[in-house]
This record gives C-alpha cells, sequence and structure tokens, in this order.
C-alpha cells in the first residue's frame, strides 16, 4: 500500500472557509471587542462557506486524503448540498440570535466562535470518507453544542440541559468508538466503501459474533444523535432548557449531522442486511413513540422536540427498507438514499422556519413559554404568525406546506419501491396521528386572546413590562406586537421570511432539491 497521500486544496475549499471563519471570529473578538463586528463576521464566513460548498459541489467530484483503498475526503454533489445546508443554518440561526445576544446574557464572540466550529465540523462531516474523519467530524459538529446549551449567564435550565446533553453525548461517542474499532479488529479496513466491500465479499465475517457486536455498537452511537427511540431521552430536555436559537441548531443542524453520518455508514460501510431490520424497528419505534408523547405536550419548544424525535424516525424509514431491497435493482436503493437526504434537507428547512416563529412571537431573550402563551398570536402579528403556522402545517404534510407534504410522499414512494409496503403504512399512518398536534398548535395561533397574562408564565403578571398594553397579548410578561422594545428584531423576520420563502419555492418546484438528491 501507498503511503503518499494526495492533497487536492480544492475539494478542502469548504473546510478551510468555514475554519477561517472560526478563526477570524476569534481574532474580530480579541481585536475588535464589538459584538456587531464579531456577528458581521461570523455572518459574512457562514455566507462564504455556503458558496465554497456550492462551487464545489457543482463540479467533478474531488477525493484528498487518498490511499491506495479510498480517500478519506470526498466532495461529491452531496457533500456540496450538505455543505450548502450546514452553513446556511449556521447563517439563519445566527440571524435568530440578535435578541439573545442583545439581552447581555450570552457572550456574542464565543457564542459566534462555537457556532463555527460547529459548522466546521458540519461541512467536514458531510465529505467523510472514512470512519475517523466521520466520527472527528461529527465530535466536532458537537462539542461546541455542549458549551452553547448553557452558555447563557444564570440559567439553571440551561446548566441542566447542558449536563444532560454532555453525558449522554460522552457515552453516544464512546460507544460509536468501540464499535468502530471492532469493525476494524475485524476487517482491517477504515475506508468506508473498502470497509463494505470486505464484509459483503467474505460473508463470513458475518457471521462473526464480533461482527455482530460492532455494527450494533456503531446503529446504537448514532442512533443517539438523530434522537432515536430508545436513545431520545436527551432531546426534549435539551432543547427546553437551550435558548431558542441554539435549541433551533440542535434541532437542525445537529440532527443533519446523525443523519449523514447513519446515512454514510449503511450506505458505503454495512451491509443493508444487516442493519436493515434494525433500522426498521427503530424507525417504527421512533416515529410512533415521538408522535404519542408529542400529543400531551403543553411548552411549545418541548412539542418541537419530541416532533423532531418523530421525524428522525421518518428519515430512518428508508433506510430500514434497504434489506427488502438487497436482491432488488440499484434503482431501489438509490431511491433509498436519495429519500434520506431529501427528507431530511426539507425537515431542517421547515423545522427551523417553526423555530424562527418562536423566536420572533416571543419577547426578546425569553424561552418558548407555553402552547397557550401563543394564543391569538396570528391575530397580533398576521404575517409571522402565517409563516410559524405554514412551517407546522408543513411539518405535518398537508397542503399549503407542499415541501412538508412532498417530503413524506418522497420518503412513502421509496418504501414501496423497496418493497417495504408495511413501514410506508406505518408512516402514512403516524403521519395522521402527528396533525393532530400540529393543527391544535397552528389553530391556537388564530384562537381569539382574552388578553391577559397566561397563568403558566409567572413572569407574565405584567410587572417586568409594565403591563400589556391595550387589546395587547401578554406573552412571557409582554404583549405581542407591544412593546417595541420587546419585538424582535428586522433581521429574525427576515430569517423567517427567507425559510418561508425557500420552503414554498421548494413546495412548488421540489424537483429543485429531487434532482440534486
Amino acid at each position: 500500500m501507498s503511503l503518499v497521500q494526495t492533497v487536492d486544496h480544492v475539494a478542502l475549499l469548504p473546510a478551510y472557509l468555514a475554519a477561517g471563519t472560526a478563526v477570524l471570529v476569534l481574532l474580530a473578538d480579541l481585536l475588535v471587542a464589538r459584538p456587531r463586528v464579531t456577528v458581521a463576521v461570523a455572518a459574512l464566513g457562514a455566507a462564504a462557506t455556503a458558496l465554497g460548498a456550492a462551487l464545489v459541489g457543482a463540479g467533478d467530484d474531488r477525493g484528498t486524503f487518498c490511499v491506495d483503498d479510498g480517500c478519506s475526503y470526498v466532495a461529491d454533489d452531496r457533500a456540496g448540498l450538505v455543505g450548502v445546508v450546514f452553513a446556511l443554518l449556521t447563517l439563519g440561526v445566527l440571524a435568530l440570535s440578535g435578541p439573545l445576544l442583545r439581552a447581555g446574557r450570552t457572550p456574542a464572540g464565543e457564542y459566534c466562535f462555537l457556532l463555527a466550529c460547529s459548522m466546521t465540523g458540519g461541512v467536514v462531516l458531510a465529505a467523510a470518507g472514512d470512519l475517523i474523519t466521520l466520527i472527528v467530524a461529527l465530535e466536532t459538529l458537537t462539542l461546541p453544542l455542549y458549551v452553547l446549551v448553557g452558555l447563557r449567564r444564570g440559567s439553571l435550565a440551561g446548566a441542566e440541559a447542558a449536563v444532560t446533553f454532555f453525558v449522554v453525548s460522552v457515552v453516544a461517542t464512546t460507544v460509536t468508538l468501540l464499535g468502530a474499532a471492532l469493525l476494524y479488529a475485524v476487517t482491517g479496513r477504515l475506508h468506508l466503501r473498502p470497509l463494505g466491500d470486505v464484509l459483503t465479499d467474505g460473508s463470513t465475517l458475518l457471521d462473526l459474533p464480533l461482527t455482530t457486536v460492532a455494527v450494533t455498537l456503531v446503529l446504537a452511537g448514532l442512533a443517539f444523535k438523530v434522537a432515536a427511540v430508545p436513545f431520545h431521552a436527551w432531546a426534549p430536555t435539551t432543547y427546553d432548557g437551550a435558548p431558542v436559537p441554539v435549541a433551533a441548531y440542535l434541532s437542525t443542524a445537529s440532527k443533519l449531522g446523525g443523519v449523514v453520518a447513519l446515512l454514510a455508514v449503511v450506505q458505503h460501510a454495512l451491509p443493508a442486511t444487516v442493519t436493515g431490520p434494525t433500522l426498521a424497528l427503530l424507525a417504527v419505534a421512533t416515529m410512533t413513540v415521538g408522535n404519542l408523547v408529542a400529543l400531551r405536550q403543553r411548552r411549545m419548544v418541548r412539542l418541537l422536540a419530541w416532533s423532531s424525535v418523530a421525524q428522525a424516525g421518518y428519515i430512518l424509514a428508508p433506510l430500514g427498507a434497504l434489506a427488502l431491497s438487497a436482491g432488488r435493482t440499484g434503482d431501489a436503493r438509490a431511491a433509498g438514499y436519495a429519500a434520506v437526504v431529501a427528507y431530511a434537507v426539507f425537515f431542517v428547512l421547515l423545522e427551523f422556519a417553526a423555530f424562527a416563529g418562536v423566536v420572533a412571537l416571543r419577547p426578546a431573550g425569553a424561552d418558548g413559554g407555553a402552547i397557550d402563551d401563543y394564543r391569538g398570536a396570528a391575530r397580533r402579528r398576521r404575517w409571522v404568525g402565517a409563516a410559524f403556522g405554514l412551517a407546522l402545517i408543513g411539518l405535518a404534510g398537508l397542503p399549503p406546506g407542499l415541501a412538508g407534504l412532498f417530503a413524506k410522499v418522497t420518503v412513502v414512494r421509496s418504501l414501496l419501491t423497496g418493497g417495504a409496503g408495511w413501514l410506508a403504512l406505518v408512516v402514512a399512518l403516524n403521519a395522521v396521528l402527528g396533525l393532530t398536534y400540529y393543527l391544535r398548535v397552528a389553530a391556537t395561533l388564530y384562537v381569539p386572546s382574552t388578553g391577559t397574562p397566561a397563568a403558566s408564565d409567572p413572569a407574565a403578571s405584567g410587572s417586568a413590562s409594565g403591563g400589556s398594553a391595550p387589546g395587547g397579548l401578554a406573552i412571557g410578561g409582554s404583549a405581542i406586537g407591544q412593546p417595541a422594545a420587546d419585538r424582535p428584531g428586522r433581521v429574525v423576520v427576515t430569517a423567517l421570511a427567507a425559510a418561508t420563502a425557500l420552503a414554498v419555492l421548494l413546495g412548488l418546484a421540489p424537483q429543485l432539491l429531487l434532482a440534486l438528491t
């Protein structure tokens, strides 16, 4: 085997831009020490990273850090698409973070630096070609989030959420590393494609108990990252304790990272006959438990957290069908992989729009509050409420949220193509179950408000903000639309409008995304 590795700097351009953003943010915070400048540098760096990932992804496939049996970094179409999504999510979360940073309880420099570091991990993860690069990139994506969750000063809930997230993630990482080490012991390979070839060609290896243990550990560790049942309990507590923009990043970018890692391992390294049944069971349990528990939620962020658990089940379903499609044509398997990527992108877009609606309808720096706090919100802030409602309808998979509808159609079609009709039926039944809570929240936005503070919010007595304005809706101690000091900045509304416009565009022309996947 040749020990000389080729290095393609063009392939590495998105990673260079993401890492350079983190360095520039750190320098800007140290030298200029002005939060506006720091945030602007982070935003420009995220935009540049998205552009770089798009340009590299639009070109020919490139590999770097290559040896005889494979490349550790592969910049192809999928890597470009995922890199663009990670960078845009970072840019969007920076926009949502304006009220949080202006509240003064979160240091802007550290906040932007950690977001840029997490973005770097996501961009590298999208192109990972071996187990080491994949796990290191996944942890680079995740590690900054431990700090971001608990970075807000004086927040006991944030500290508890950070500790919960840290402990669970450390366990998940340990399990994944142990599984990867055992796979290397069995096959002598680290690159994903050669590892898969060895397991497929040497069928006797699949009969070894050590191989079964290795595959189980890898799947279990990555299932933690996507909050799949029964490895999901950390997600609602962490999301609800984190600042809302950080919860938005956890629910979108962090979950996307877990999906990308799981897809890379399942598609290239682990035989579908081994992983398929396990993932099918995980998918059924995840979507069912997520939807059932979401029905009982009374807090907005916890409802979105449990709904994201259910959505993870829909994402895993096509991977679970791969065992049944193993003997079918390559088109059936390709449809399953494409459905995973397409649904993940549709989901993170709609989920981000939903969290943007929460930030836009809440006072600056406040938590997500109770669902009843949003009663009549769309009557006071018509366009913001309509965008939030459209995101919820899209997550439910109903018109006019066509992006969510096409996402579910893509998943069901891939399951039928793969011969997993029973799993398609489970997805359809769970989609109907999910309508209950999505429509309940969307209807709450338009229910006439009594104009009194919500009893569930102890800060809603009006003493902190001087009481509600006449006819205003009290939310967390302030009225929606009044006073102006509690209204989100234009950047938050702009981010919500951009996410809504993109969701409408993909809903009207889903082939723009499906062609890429």
